[in-house]
């Protein structure tokens, strides 16, 4: 029975239903074409020895407080000493989830009278930050730098005398298309602009050692990068890496960094591991995108746009209930693949999509191309 308090909440559920947007957990089943867990990680045993020797060293299971509040741990120290040499920035940051990353950066960083210029695609975390924050907020079209140019000039000549922000994805996480990093670093230098770009997706998978998409761009004066620790690390949190006056200021007004239990240094011990392992193992990457070209190969007739040269292949059906429907006959061949439908993508591009990860073998693919081309059903 529901009570008129929530009345409201449930009509809202029912709207969401209608509409087959109605969102709910579901279990880990079948192969993984789904998660993040890009070079097989997570479940590995590279990591329980970690987690083992951290136990071992007498690492406590939780912080006990903020960072600010006796929360701070040699633990969390000795990781960002790292992460900050593995990634080439002054200093590093971490913290407990990528979303509290992102949101204490946008809502901390950027001033009243700034304007920070995003890329419309760019992730929700970003927005709740933005929305949190002081300075003006304005997208760009999707992966176009002269786009960015127009809007901050635009700005400029509108009167704004504050500092530009350039925020983006290097790897975005719905398309499996990357940002041109290069042309953008060279808009914001002409604006004197901050370029801050969230690494997610790209961290242990590109770049030397897997530092990252925006490696070329490290120990730039003006360049904040975030690397999330629970995709491709295997684990859990997220690094900010930047000057260390922007990571001073994070510490002193970064409200998620401020007010937040710090993460558990077991946890930070592990990262440290994982950091190390995915530096030493160029061979886990070309494993991974051997199976990345088999499965373009396989699926490019069904992706409904070209095939990116990532990890990320989304198929785009458009209809949302259609959508749910295959991925859902997938789910029952054996493949774990979500689909994926607005708000989180754009309006008529619902989407199934296929991660392509360590955890699946060759013939998986191949057995997926051939379900995938059995069970889609025609519009």
């Amino acid at each position: 029975m529901i009570t008129p308090i929530f009345e409201d909440h449930a009509a809202q559920l029912e709207s969401l239903k209608r509409d087959s947007r109605l969102r709910a957990l579901g279990p880990r089943e079948g192969k993984d074409f789904a998660s993040n867990d890009y070079l097989g990680l997570a479940g590995s045993t590279l990591l329980h020895d970690a987690l083992r020797e951290a136990m071992a060293l007498g690492l406590p299971a939780g912080s006990g407080g903020s960072r600010l509040l006796r929360g701070n741990h040699p633990a969390h120290e000795a990781l960002e000493a790292d992460a900050a040499t593995h990634f080439g920035s002054e200093a590093a940051l971490f913290f407990a989830t990528g979303f509290a990353a992102n949101a204490a950066l946008f809502a901390a960083l950027p001033q009243r009278g700034d304007l920070v210029v995003h890329d419309s695609l760019i992730h929700a975390s970003a927005h709740d930050g933005m929305r949190l924050g002081r300075a003006e907020c304005r997208p760009a079209a999707h992966n176009d730098a002269q786009a960015f140019e127009d809007v901050i000039a635009g700005w400029r000549d509108a009167g704004g005398t504050g500092r530009a922000w350039i925020a983006v994805e290097s790897l975005y996480s719905m398309d499996g298309d990357c940002a041109p990093l290069a042309d953008l670093a060279q808009v914001a230098a002409r604006h004197d602009a901050a370029l801050v770009i969230d690494e997610a997706h790209a961290t242990g998978v590109f770049g030397p050692g897997g530092a990252g998409l925006a490696h070329g761009l490290a120990g730039q004066p003006n360049v904040i990068t975030l690397h999330t620790c629970g995709k491709a690390l295997g684990c859990e949190g997220a690094l900010i890496c930047a000057p260390n006056v922007v990571t001073d200021f994070l510490i002193n007004r970064a409200r998620p960094l401020v007010f937040s239990t710090a993460p558990s240094p077991l946890v930070a011990h592990m990262v440290r591991r994982a950091l190390t392992l995915v530096a030493g193992h160029d061979d886990w990457r070309d494993d991974l995108f051997a199976r990345v070209a088999e499965a373009r190969r396989l699926l490019a007739p069904r992706l409904g746009t070209a095939p990116s040269d990532t990890q990320i292949l989304p198929v785009i059906i458009g209809d949302d209930a259609r959508t749910m429907k295959i991925a859902a006959s997938l789910q029952r061949q054996g493949f774990d693949i979500r689909g994926i439908r607005p708000p989180t993508v754009p309006q008529g591009t619902a989407r199934l999509r296929i991660s392509i990860t360590r955890n699946v073998s060759m013939g998986d693919i191949g057995a997926l191309a051939e379900s995938l081309d059995r069970i889609m059903i025609p519009a």
